[in-house]
């Protein structure tokens, strides 16, 4: 029974990432636009890099395909990406809290990228 439940928060965990690539790739211009706009250092590849790895990522950990490092490489872009786009502590007012929320989803996000990564199945 514990095995499902692990099995299971992999899939929700990997099913994450797998609908925020596909939804970046679905806004691509959008989201590129809106990462330029804030600074973000070469918005386009980055962005796509990001999105493919979130796929191909959370697949992975999904479906338990690479062992540990679907959920290590995806623990490092976490940790990249929160830094890069949801640096809060540069804005104030709901332009802050927002960004200071998906900052915090992200650590959340993170303790459960490690776990995977540290755990197999």
């Amino acid at each position: 029974m514990i095995a499902f439940f692990h099995h299971l928060g992999l899939v929700l965990l990997g099913g994450v990432f797998i609908w925020a690539g596909a939804e970046h790739f679905l806004r691509f211009r959008a989201v590129a636009a809106s990462l330029a706009e804030r600074g973000f250092p070469a918005p386009r590849p980055l962005l796509a890099a990001g999105s493919v790895l979130e796929i191909a990522g959370g697949f992975c950990l999904a479906t338990g395909l690479g062992g540990p490092f679907p959920g290590a490489a995806l623990a490092v872009f976490t940790i990249a990406a929160s830094f890069m786009a949801l640096n809060f502590w540069r804005y104030s007012g709901d332009e802050r809290e927002a960004l200071r929320t998906g900052f915090t989803i992200n650590v959340a996000v993170l303790g459960g990228l490690i776990v995977a990564a540290t755990t197999s199945l």
